[in-house]
């Protein structure tokens, strides 16, 4: 993260700047790739540890509504990232 604010940081020295545009659209979209990047590890994430510890639950407890919430959640997730 602390990368892709650099990044950002030095787009915006290149708009104030005056840089040429080309350039910058290249910035911005290895920014855009670098916050995929961390969006698809974040789902992994959630759904390594959230899902997995809800599906454990379920499983414990006879009661899918916590498996279900978590599933529900990441596939919001996934889907505002596919927009």
């Amino acid at each position: 993260m602390k990368r892709i604010e650099g990044q950002v940081r030095g787009v915006a020295k290149m708009i104030d700047e005056d840089k040429y545009c080309i350039d910058i659209l290249t910035q911005v979209s290895a920014i855009n790739a670098a916050l995929h990047k961390v969006s698809v590890q974040l789902v992994e994430d959630h759904i390594g540890h959230c899902v997995v510890d809800a599906a454990k639950t379920s499983l414990q407890t006879g009661d899918e509504s916590h498996v279900n919430g978590k599933v529900a959640e990441a596939s919001a997730a996934i889907a505002r990232l596919v927009r």
